[in-house]
């Protein structure tokens, strides 16, 4: 049970963050078909390296990806049925989880819906363009997931904190 666990709340962040790349794809794709001056290469440069380094490197690699991992290795070694059947969300913080994670992945969540929201009323090309560096970040996500959890399950020295409350 542990095994499926781990491997369902892995997968299903992923399918999460890919389901996510797809749909954005084809409004950033969009942005491609209006014409393009240099306020919108420039904007285009600047988005796509902050959202690089600060979705994929800071957000996604320093501090979703290895506790994703880490919880999922928790899973795994830790299965009960509301943490296996659940295990997508309990990977990314929003069960079983210290009181500063539960605050802190509900925060984060309902941060990127109000951006979500902001995004979707500005007009092509810059939201395009918006969309394009969250699909750069998003990817960065993605195989950095895969990455630690790899590490995860291969390495004994793999030292991230789930952040599960201590229960005595």
């Amino acid at each position: 049970m542990g095994a499926f666990g781990a491997a369902w709340g892995v997968s299903g962040v992923v399918l999460l963050l890919a389901s996510a790349v797809y749909r954005l794809s084809s409004a950033a794709l969009g942005a491609l078909s209006s014409p393009w001056h240099v306020q919108h290469w420039v904007f285009f440069l600047i988005v796509v390296v902050f959202m690089a380094y600060a979705e994929g490197y800071r957000a996604f690699q320093q501090r979703f990806s290895p506790r994703v991992a880490a919880r999922a290795k928790y899973l795994l070694n830790n299965p009960a049925i509301v943490r296996v059947v659940f295990a997508p969300i309990f990977c990314m913080g929003f069960f079983h989880a210290t009181r500063k994670r539960k605050i802190t992945s509900i925060s984060v969540t309902g941060g990127i819906i109000i951006l979500v929201l902001l995004v979707r009323a500005v007009p092509q090309p810059w939201r395009g363009i918006v969309d394009l560096g969250v699909v750069v970040g998003l990817t960065w996500g993605i195989i950095s997931i895969i990455i630690f959890s790899v590490k995860a399950f291969s390495d004994d020295t793999f030292a991230y904190s789930p952040d599960v409350p201590n229960i005595r």
